[in-house]
């Protein structure tokens, strides 16, 4: 590490990953009134939200009525759970639930 060239110019202002960064122009705290902060995507208000994504992105894109539109994490997981899902079809399953989280989706 002997050999380590420390750039000539520095950043005007410092805080640009991640931690604490420059907020955009024009940022006030009130943008985030009705942010879900700490709740759980399970939960009603993430829920909501997810269907307001879901709405808008039917709208923006214009998707059709009949297509599904899904969000899955950003992870390996949920894309090939999707992507088998539509190169599989339809297929009958069998569904368990042993808690209350999972009932509400069985």
């Amino acid at each position: 590490m002997s050999d380590l060239t420390i750039p000539a110019a520095r950043p005007a202002n410092p805080r640009f990953s991640s931690g604490p960064c420059t907020k955009i122009p024009g940022f006030s705290l009130d943008m985030l009134a009705d942010a879900p902060l700490g709740r759980s995507h399970r939960a009603a208000i993430g829920k909501a939200k997810l269907k307001e994504a879901i709405d808008l992105t039917r709208e923006i894109l214009g998707v059709p009525a009949d297509y599904r539109i899904g969000i899955v994490p950003a992870s390996d997981t949920g894309s090939v759970e999707m992507a088998l899902w539509s190169l599989l079809g339809a297929r009958p399953v069998e569904m368990l639930a042993w808690e209350s989280f999972g009932e509400g989706w069985v």
